[in-house]
């Protein structure tokens, strides 16, 4: 089949033909739908008598512009005379296109959910000025009030208690942001936990120097200190920082590193020819039914690179073993979620796409709080664990798994089935 290609121009005309479009249609469905609405309070179409007077048509108030979605659409309300006061004491109100409104409400949602996808404070005005016009009802302290109302929200969330749900496991790492007037990034320091009814949520977002051990021992000590017993596992990638706050802070939690950061280890130790190989080998090994299998495979791999000189590669695949394969000692069913990180990256990963404005933001806590009111909506969407509530229950009360399999039941599970 023949390409078509349409040049720059071609594609910026029937652009604004599309543009042009949408506001005329706009525009006619509002007056449509203000008419009808006149109708309905006349009770009588235009030329029509009513059965009982409510008023006369007299023409329309002044035209004026009303933003609605992304277009600034012209509109004129219908006005209406001699209203009797037992139809209405006020007269004619529209109740579709209010008094003195210039933009539709579900218009100033929409801001406010673009400010949230990304928009700061400064290119909030002259963005939507191209989108909308200049007489588009903009207001940039409405949009400072709002940064302060998360500020406020961020606190009480930060302070909250954590003693309501018992955490079997957490997801941490350093989230970072250009923010601040330092050259070096902002360090947002994160951490998700896995509920006892399996409901994944947002536990704390501070702001940390690199991921240092203190800043981490900071954030798992508001943790502790609002209630939060410490989780059966938690899991992270290579950052030191994290691991010694860990045994200084929660000393019973177990670890669990991330397979796809080893990955990365590994394949920075290899020529790129050779990076698929360590992904597939290292997937086979992650993947594997048993610790024993999972152990064998590993064995394979390093004889392997042994042999072909790579020995830091293989120090590396072995480096810290225990650390990667401690999800054996949970459920199967959880497995997916445990051997990466990939339950808060693909969180941030999100934020990120959502935040690149926070690279123009002057202010590091500016940042937090973008980041803070994005992450907790999209937690609202988080898939939680598999094998559901009563799983994780059996979980944190004590149950033990091996290579995924339940092998002893909590002692108040027991004492019920020998009842």
């Amino acid at each position: 089949m023949k390409e078509v290609y349409q040049n720059e121009d071609d594609t910026n005309v029937v652009g604004d033909m599309l543009d042009a479009l949408v506001r005329e249609g706009a525009r006619r469905m509002l007056a449509a739908g203000l008419e009808e609405e006149v109708n309905g309070f006349l009770g009588r179409g235009r030329y029509e008598r009513g059965e009982e007077f409510r008023g006369y048509r007299n023409g329309y108030h002044p035209s004026r512009e009303l933003t609605v979605g992304v277009s600034a659409v012209e509109v004129k309300v219908p006005r209406v005379s001699d209203v009797p006061a037992e139809v209405s004491a006020n007269g004619f109100e529209s109740k579709i296109v209010k008094r003195y409104e210039r933009t539709s409400r579900q218009t100033q949602d929409l801001f406010r959910k673009l400010y949230v996808e990304g928009l700061s404070t400064g290119d909030f005005e002259p963005v939507f000025r191209e989108l909308v016009g200049e007489t588009a009802a903009l207001s940039p302290n409405a949009i400072v009030r709002l940064k302060q109302r998360w500020e406020s929200d961020y606190r009480a969330w930060r302070g909250r208690m954590l003693n309501e749900y018992r955490f079997a496991y957490i997801w941490a790492d350093g989230v970072y942001l250009r923010a601040g007037v330092d050259r070096e990034k902002t360090a947002l320091l994160c951490v998700v936990g896995a509920r006892e009814d399996g409901v994944k949520e947002l536990l704390a977002m501070e702001l940390g120097y690199r991921e240092s051990t203190e800043s981490w021992s900071g954030v798992l000590r508001s943790l502790r200190d609002r209630g939060m017993d410490a989780p059966l596992l938690a899991v992270g990638d290579g950052a030191l920082g994290l691991w010694a706050a860990l045994d200084g802070v929660s000393p019973t939690t177990a670890h669990q590193r991330c397979w796809n950061h080893r990955a990365l280890n590994v394949q920075a130790k290899l020529p790129k020819s050779l990076h698929s190989e360590v992904r597939r080998r290292l997937k086979e090994m992650s993947a594997a039914p048993t610790r024993s299998e999972c152990e064998r495979l590993r064995d394979e791999y390093v004889v392997d690179l042994s042999a072909e000189g790579r020995v830091d590669a293989a120090e590396t695949v072995v480096r810290d073993w225990e650390s990667f394969v401690s999800f054996y000692d949970f459920p199967v069913e959880h497995w997916v979620h445990l051997r990466t990180t990939n339950p808060l990256e693909s969180v941030f990963s999100a934020v990120r796409l959502r935040t690149d404005v926070t690279r123009r933001m002057k202010r590091r806590d500016s940042a937090l709080y973008l980041v803070f009111k994005v992450a907790l909506r999209l937690s609202e969407r988080w898939r939680p664990l598999n094998g559901g509530r009563n799983l994780m229950g059996l979980l944190v009360d004590g149950a033990r798994f091996e290579d995924g399999i339940l092998n002893e039941l909590p002692v108040n599970a027991e004492e019920a089935v020998a009842a």
